[in-house]
Order: structure tokens, then sequence, then C-alpha cells
């Protein structure tokens, strides 16, 4: 099934993408909250749950300001191997679209690289998103992050 949308909307929504999976990889954590609306939903699930309407999450935030409590985690308090992010991130799919907001999925791959060691397929999946626009821009209401794999890294620290 087709679902119609504008243009000029389908642009803002793949340039969001785009600009999300920059800003994560660029570990620019200020600016990955601010891609959220204040009552935000993000969470990390496996596909296993999320199919099974468990409610068990990898990571499970609530609030914009549970983001900047990851972030300042990320940058101040968790002691962790350095490594980088680089996502590839499949063109969103459009499931639903109202005046003011979209509902659509898309696939992703992120790939880590640590210091001194080959770059590995780190996680895979596909975000379900729901994106509003807020003033002029759009920003994420709430975006899962479906992993495929059963088994995953022993301490995520960045979002996907």
């Amino acid at each position: 099934m087709t679902v119609a949308i504008d243009p000029q909307d389908y642009l803002a929504l793949t340039q969001l993408h785009a600009q999300y999976a920059a800003v994560v990889d660029a570990a620019d954590w200020d600016a990955w909250c601010d891609m959220f609306t204040e009552d935000c939903i993000y969470k990390l699930i496996p596909r296993e749950n999320h199919e099974r309407g468990l409610p068990l999450a990898t990571m499970d935030f609530e609030s914009r300001g549970m983001l900047k409590d990851r972030a300042f985690a990320i940058r101040e308090t968790l002691f962790h191997d350095p490594y980088y992010q680089r996502h590839v991130v499949g063109a969103p799919r459009v499931l639903e679209v109202a005046r003011d907001r979209i509902v659509c999925e898309s696939n992703y791959a992120v790939f880590r690289t640590k210091l001194s060691e080959l770059t590995t397929v780190f996680n895979v999946g596909r975000y379900l998103d729901t994106v509003v626009r807020t003033d002029a821009t759009w920003r994420f209401a709430e975006r899962l992050c479906v992993y495929d794999s059963e088994l995953i890294a022993n301490s995520i620290i960045y979002p996907i």
C-alpha cells in the first residue's frame, strides 16, 4: 500500500534521518537530544520482544530529559574502550501521514570501529518512527530501534 506524502515533507523526513545518523556518528549528544520532542520515547529493543509485545528494552527513555541524562553519562561517567560508529540508513518507508505527523520505518546498519581493530557490524535492524512538526522543523516523538539479533555486544554505550 502506498501512502501519499508531500514531496517537501518526504525530503524533510529523509534529511531528518540523515541528520540523526550524522550527529550520532559525530558523538554530538546535545544535537541528538534536540532532535526529539520533550515527551519523546526512545527504545532500543530486540526484535523478539517487539514482535511478542514484551516491554523489556536494552535502552528505554521516556523524555528528552532522560536523553540528556544519557548524554551526560556518555560524556562524564561511563568508562569504556573508545570506538566510532557509522550508520547506514535506508530510505524511510512512509506508513501513515497526518497534517503534522508521519509514521515511517527504515532499515539501519551500524558499524563499529575500535582503535587498532577492524571494523565490525555492530547492530542491524529497523527504526520505527513517529515524527512530528514542531515550529518549523520535524522532531522524533518516538523512535524504536528494533534490532534483529538476539545477541548484542555486552555494552551498548551510544544510542543506535
